[in-house]
């Protein structure tokens, strides 16, 4: 059992899509995941849809508390865009995050009643170029 404790946080957002709104959220989704991509701080985003149950899921990569904030600064427009097609069913911390992100999170769902926190026990991120056996660009 590794003794290192890490800040990574890895965020799963489930959002109940507003009927009607399909087509909107998916716009939302893909206009602030390329901001993300291009000007934030996550390691990772990816987003999921069940069209069936009109649920779409999140998962949020950051490296600590500070990126957290920076995204939440960057991207409070993107953010504010997608909520306007869906609201959060359950929100899960994986990780955890320092005392003010925790309240943040929790002030924007309105208390406790949609997150759930996980605190890590072990693990590591590996990215597709640090795999074993990954092919790695020649110099």
């Amino acid at each position: 059992m590794s003794t290192h404790t890490s800040t990574v946080l890895l965020f799963r957002n489930t959002m109940r899509i507003t009927d009607g709104h399909l087509a909107a959220f998916r716009h939302a989704i893909d206009a602030a995941v390329t901001f993300a991509q291009q000007h934030g701080p996550q390691l990772m985003v990816e987003t999921f849809v069940d069209e069936q149950r009109m649920l779409a899921h999140s998962f949020q990569l950051y490296q600590d508390s500070d990126a957290v904030r920076l995204h939440w600064r960057l991207a409070d427009p993107y953010i504010q865009e997608v909520m306007r097609h869906c609201r959060v069913e359950h929100f899960e911390i994986f990780g955890t995050p320092d005392t003010d992100v925790a309240e943040g999170v929790r002030a924007a769902l309105g208390g406790d009643g949609g997150v759930t926190f996980h605190p890590r026990i072990a693990g590591f991120v590996r990215f597709a170029a640090d795999a074993p056996g990954a092919q790695r660009p020649h110099m």
